[in-house]
């Protein structure tokens, strides 16, 4: 049979465009698992763990979710709530990347009453089966109880004096954090919560509230509008956020992040406190009006939920399906030097 030099060319191109279409079908193969493997990753001391922002949270339309709170900021910050992350999958990722957790509390006076109960609580629910460091700041330290500690985490005792007015005790406590960060802390630590010691955990919280700057927002205000915030509304103050500004009210009770952040934050903090302290001017909440300040214009890349700061003195609402941590019911006027 003889074919046309036509259909000869024809047949020709065919074949060459079949080996091409087979070529680029290998060569796209190839290059997107390429891509893959070469994503960026998580800069940390564990390399090769893929970012745990991109795995750990549920977009509200995605999978189980939750479609009756709000669980992302407007600069597209997580805000954690029950519910909203796979508490399995959080593990597998942080757990294998060695981690270790700082926690400072400061159990000043009266406060150190509480010490016990917060260590043995947080023994059971806060961050088990990661290395967790407290360093216990307290100008009674032989008043610290002895806990049993879990293996792999230890207790260090700070002195720091003691002090007449508790607006003193609050106003130096980014001064000490700062202090112990640069002394101890950075060397010791890839994290680091600052928690209030008249607390006690209830459930568990884990390593979904790590974050590079993590806020949790107050229980009291979480529902309330901004005009209703008690930001410092002082101009003179250096803690001063105007009517027209905000997004959330954060407790002074807990804020965290990356060792080198909260450094950050609390270096700023301390250097606000002390300007006013020289201007004669003491902030409204001393150095959680600070914290709110700092927040507004360095946004948290996390927001942990009321869950994760409770009040007892609060009723529980329906959009609270856990309390994890929460300030217990006391007397100011029996365990503060002055009310």
């Amino acid at each position: 049979m003889h074919f046309s030099s036509n259909v000869k060319q024809f047949v020709l191109v065919l074949i060459v465009g079949i080996f091409l279409l087979l070529g680029y079908v290998v060569f796209n193969h190839f290059n997107e698992r390429q891509n893959m493997l070469s994503k960026p990753i998580l800069r940390s001391r564990v390399q090769n763990i893929v970012s745990p922002e991109r795995l750990l949270y549920k977009q509200p339309s995605v999978l189980v979710g939750r479609t009756d709170v709000v669980a992302v900021t407007p600069w597209l910050a997580p805000i954690v709530w029950e519910g909203t992350f796979d508490p399995d999958l959080v593990d597998i990722i942080y757990k294998s990347m060695n981690l270790t957790i700082a926690t400072t509390v400061f159990a000043v006076g009266k406060y150190v009453r509480f010490l016990q109960d917060f260590l043995e609580t947080a023994e059971k629910h806060f961050m088990v089966d990661f290395n967790v460091r407290y360093y216990v700041f307290t100008d009674r330290p032989d008043d610290v109880p002895s806990v049993n500690l879990s293996q792999g985490r230890h207790l260090s005792v700070i002195q720091v004096p003691g002090s007449n007015r508790w607006q003193e005790i609050s106003a130096r406590r980014m001064e000490i954090i700062q202090t112990a960060i640069e002394r101890q802390i950075s060397r010791e630590a890839d994290y680091i919560f600052c928690l209030d010691v008249d607390s006690k955990f209830h459930a568990r919280w884990g390593a979904e509230s790590l974050g590079r700057l993590v806020a949790v927002i107050h229980p009291w205000f979480y529902q309330a509008t901004r005009d209703r915030f008690t930001y410092e509304r002082r101009p003179a103050s250096t803690a001063y956020i105007p009517m027209d500004e905000g997004d959330y009210y954060y407790a002074g009770a807990v804020f965290g992040g990356s060792v080198e952040d909260v450094y950050t934050l609390t270096k700023v903090c301390r250097n606000q406190l002390e300007e006013d302290a020289r201007n004669s001017i003491e902030a409204a909440w001393q150095e959680e009006s600070h914290l709110n300040r700092y927040l507004l214009y360095n946004k948290p890349s996390k927001l942990l939920s009321p869950e994760y700061q409770w009040d007892d003195k609060k009723t529980k609402t329906k959009e609270v399906k856990v309390i994890r941590f929460s300030s217990v019911i006391k007397n100011y006027a029996e365990i503060r030097p002055n009310v």
